[in-house]
């Protein structure tokens, strides 16, 4: 081989040797660019997760705080109705004190009128202001819920009557109230006192 020859062989190794450095270059910076692009891509993806996990952190606090409001306000409701309630009991515990302590007058007023002959002129005003007095007892005992038990010719009811004694009769149903002897009163739906009853029983002779 001559030194020409041997000058152009070298020449040619050279460019060889600077085209592969010139390809690794290329291919490292091609690299470092889709190593940059991930890297971007997982940063990304990090922050809209975080972006995410704080939006629903967000959606938590509000329901918790809303749960908490609603908590509140029935906490309050069951309060306010509890008080109502207790009110509502004091209510009529004072006007069933009162209107058992009104009872034995009202039956005193209407064994005197029971009492006074009507036939005697004498007693006339007498009767008449007493049954004005009753009457407007009764018109304050209706006023306030008080109810009057008296029927007869009924079913014995145990949670109205008291029975006095029973009668055999053929007049009557079995268990039917004949007669009442002392009136019975319910105060809103709630037993003041019993009604004093003679009841009838089915006679032996039938």
């Amino acid at each position: 081989m001559s030194s020409k020859d041997h000058i152009v062989q070298n020449e040619q190794i050279d460019k060889e040797n600077k085209c592969t450095e010139s390809q690794k270059n290329e291919i490292k910076e091609n690299n470092t660019i889709e190593n940059d692009e991930c890297s971007d891509s997982i940063i990304k993806t990090m922050i809209d997760n975080r972006i995410v996990e704080l939006e629903q952190q967000i959606l938590n606090m509000k329901k918790n705080e809303r749960d908490t409001l609603l908590r509140a306000k029935a906490d309050v409701e069951n309060v306010r109705k509890r008080a109502d309630q207790d009110i509502e009991k004091a209510h009529k515990f004072a006007l069933e004190k009162f209107a058992n302590e009104l009872l034995p007058v009202i039956d005193n007023l209407e064994r005197a009128i029971e009492l006074i002959n009507p036939e005697k002129t004498e007693y006339n005003s007498i009767l008449k202001g007493i049954e004005l007095t009753l009457k407007s007892f009764l018109s304050v005992m209706d006023k306030y819920g008080i109810k009057i038990i008296n029927d007869k010719d009924i079913p014995f009811n145990p949670e109205l009557h008291q029975a006095v004694t029973t009668i055999e009769t053929d007049n009557h149903k079995p268990n039917q109230i004949i007669d009442v002897m002392q009136k019975g009163y319910i105060l809103n739906g709630r037993l003041l006192r019993p009604a004093m009853v003679v009841v009838a029983k089915q006679s032996n002779n039938t």
